[in-house]
C-alpha cells in the first residue's frame, strides 16, 4: 500500500513481504532517490527522506500502474504441425507403378498367369505366400477398376505425404497396406481373393486422418474442430468405401485401420524423430523396394510348385 503520511522518514509503502520494499526500493534508487527499509514487528515499512516525498510517491504511484497493466506472460502455443514438400513425387511413383504392372500384365510382358500368381488369395498366404499381400495392391480387375484406384491413391497419398514426408508416408502406406491384406487373407477363408491398390487408398487415408487429428489435438481450437479429422476421414471411409458392386468392405476397412494406428504412432514425439532421422529419398526407396521384391518373389514362384 502506498502512504503520504509525513513524519522523519517518511513511510511511502508498507508490505508483508521484505523482497516487496525491497523490490521498489531498487526502483526509487534508480532515479536518484535514497531510501530504507524497516521492520517493526508486524509489516515492512519503506521510508525516504520527506524532502523527497512528493516525487517517490509520484514514482512509486507510475510504477504500480505499470504493473496492473503489464499482461501475463502468455504459454508458449503450440507449434503448427510441419508441411513437407514434394508431397507429388510419391503420387507420380504410385501412379507410375499401378500402370507399369497393369501394362506388363495386360500386354504379356510377364508370364501368362502373372495375374494369378499375384493376386491376393487365402489358400496361398496360408501356405506361406507372403508377398501376394504386396503383389495385389498393384493389380486390378479392369481399366475403371485401376482409374478409380489411381485418383483417390493420388488424392490421399499426396496429402498423407504433406504431412509425413513423401518417403515416410508411403512406406507406412505401402506397409500398412500389405499388413492389412496379410491379416484378411491369413483369417479369412481359404477361398478368399482380392486384388487392387484400394487397400492402400483406404490406409493412406486413416494414415492422414489420424496423423493430423494427433499432431493438432493440442493446438487451440474447439472441441469439434480437434475431433474433426477423424471424423471426416471416417465419412470418406463411408462414402468411398463401400460404393460399387463387389466391393471388399473388410479389405478397406481394415486399411483405414492399419493406417490409423500408424498415423497415431508416427505423431508421437519420439516415433517423430525417428522418422525424422530416416532420409525421405531411402523410406520412398524401401517402399518401392518391397513391392519389387514381392514381384519377384511371385514371378519366380511357379503356381504348380
Amino acid at each position: 500500500m502506498l502512504s503520504g503520511m509525513p513524519e522523519a522518514g517518511t513511510v511511502v509503502y508498507l508490505a508483508a513481504s521484505r523482497s516487496e520494499c525491497d523490490e521498489r526500493a531498487f526502483m526509487l534508487a534508480a532515479v536518484g532517490i535514497r531510501s530504507s527499509v524497516d521492520f517493526d514487528g508486524l509489516q515492512h515499512a519503506l521510508r525516504v527522506d520527506p524532502s523527497d516525498l512528493a516525487v517517490a510517491l509520484g514514482q512509486l504511484q507510475a510504477y504500480e500502474a505499470e504493473r496492473r497493466a503489464a499482461p501475463a506472460p502468455a504459454a508458449a502455443p503450440a507449434s503448427a504441425p510441419r508441411v513437407h514438400a514434394g508431397s507429388w513425387a510419391g503420387a507420380l511413383a504410385f501412379a507410375g507403378v499401378l500402370v507399369f504392372v497393369a501394362l506388363a500384365v495386360g500386354n504379356g510382358f510377364w508370364p501368362p498367369d502373372a495375374f494369378e500368381r499375384g493376386e491376393l488369395s487365402g489358400a496361398a498366404v496360408q501356405a506361406g505366400e507372403w508377398w501376394r499381400a504386396w503383389t495385389a495392391l498393384t493389380l486390378h480387375a479392369d481399366a475403371a477398376h485401376l482409374a478409380a484406384n489411381l485418383g483417390a491413391g493420388v488424392w490421399f497419398g499426396t496429402l498423407a505425404a504433406r504431412q509425413l514426408g513423401v518417403g515416410n508416408a508411403w512406406l507406412l502406406i505401402v506397409t500398412g497396406a500389405a499388413s492389412a491384406n496379410l491379416f484378411d487373407a491369413h483369417f479369412g477363408p481359404d477361398s478368399y481373393r482380392s486384388v487392387g491398390a484400394s487397400t492402400a487408398v483406404f490406409t493412406a487415408l486413416g494414415l492422414m486422418a489420424a496423423h493430423s487429428w494427433r499432431t493438432r489435438f493440442y493446438l487451440p481450437q474447439r472441441p469439434v474442430m480437434r475431433w474433426a479429422p477423424l471424423v471426416a476421414g471416417v465419412i470418406l471411409l463411408g462414402w468411398f468405401g463401400s460404393a460399387g458392386e463387389g466391393t471388399d468392405l473388410v479389405a478397406h476397412a481394415l486399411g483405414f485401420i492399419v493406417g490409423g494406428l500408424l498415423g497415431v504412432a508416427a505423431a508421437y514425439p519420439g516415433m517423430a524423430a525417428v522418422l525424422d532421422r530416416v532420409p525421405q529419398w531411402a523410406a520412398g526407396l524401401l517402399a518401392f523396394g518391397s513391392v519389387a521384391v514381392a514381384w519377384g518373389r511371385a514371378l519366380s514362384h511357379s503356381l504348380s510348385s
